[in-house]
């Protein structure tokens, strides 16, 4: 596959495509980006890297996170953490809190808010530094030790985070967190605020697209059979309640975030990320779903 004219070709294909939205200013940080952002890398199974525009420069990665704690917790908390969060989509937003209360605190996902706050309540528990871990965790799987939190971004994501402090103290009045409410914002308020290149990101996945396993050093970071399932809640839930817009447009497993960024992979073949972020109404971004549905329009592979 030339993976080479095929990017080149959505880079010429996207350089004009307008694709509405805003960048997100609920969060102070992220509305200092500017919207003319856009960059992607596509990271294969054998090594190779192909890649345009603002590839290379961070970003907070914010939602996409998500994949990260849940391999995490799925890693040190085992099969358990699903009697606390579910794997079905929401078909609501990102931070909605309509459905916990007829579900008893019960998460639909752990790519939602909620879901992921009780994903950060169980790393909480079962590690001595769940921030330094992560950190670890993220920078072995990009082989890059550079990778920080972004401070700035984390301050004012507590600032404003109103809806997530709800979510968390609502679902403790549910009896679904266990631990102290504000240990686990911070701590959420952190792992969003990851900054990330597109190139970090397609590297960092590649755990998913290569059951598990790093591809430089072929290390087991999870159990292919946890990698296997991320990616089917990636399928299904990766994009609230537009992950069947997703499925549908692009057909792969992915997961984006409100800092513009996008990641999807091709088990066995490759992992690619895309930022531009210009939002649409549903917190995602346009661009970058357009610039994928483009990728498998063009290679005519998917998982269907």
């Amino acid at each position: 596959m030339d993976y080479k004219a095929i990017l080149n070709a959505i880079e010429k294909e996207l350089e004009h495509f307008d694709p509405g939205g805003k960048v997100p200013d609920y969060i102070p940080e992220l509305a200092k980006v500017s919207a003319d952002k856009f960059g992607m890398h596509l990271y294969c199974i054998n090594g190779d890297n192909f890649y345009f525009g603002d590839h290379d420069e961070r970003f907070s990665i914010q939602s996409i996170s998500k994949v990260f704690t849940l391999a995490l917790a799925k890693k040190y908390g085992g099969k358990k953490i699903w009697k606390r969060v579910d794997v079905e989509p929401s078909g609501d937003p990102f931070n909605s809190l309509l459905q916990l209360e007829k579900e008893n605190g019960i998460p639909r996902n752990p790519f939602i808010n909620a879901g992921s706050l009780v994903i950060a309540d169980i790393l909480i528990s079962e590690l001595e530094n769940p921030k330094e871990c992560l950190l670890e965790f993220v920078r072995e799987i990009s082989d890059d030790p550079t990778i920080e939190y972004d401070d700035k971004v984390a301050a004012s994501e507590q600032t404003n985070g109103y809806r997530n402090i709800a979510l968390v103290n609502y679902m403790k009045s549910l009896g679904n967190i266990k631990n102290d409410a504000d240990d686990i914002l911070d701590f959420y308020f952190h792992q969003c605020s990851l900054a990330m290149s597109c190139c970090q990101l397609a590297k960092s996945f590649m755990i998913f697209a290569n059951e598990g396993k790093t591809l430089r050093t072929s290390k087991k970071m999870i159990g292919a059979n946890s990698a296997k399932r991320i990616n089917a809640i990636m399928q299904t839930c990766g994009f609230y309640d537009e992950a069947g817009e997703f499925s549908f447009r692009v057909g792969l497993p992915g997961k984006s975030g409100v800092g513009g960024g996008i990641v999807a992979i091709h088990p066995g073949q490759y992992s690619v990320a895309v930022w531009s972020p210009l939002l649409n109404e549903k917190g995602n971004s346009e661009k970058g779903m357009k610039a994928l549905e483009e990728l498998t329009s063009l290679t005519g592979l998917s998982i269907f």
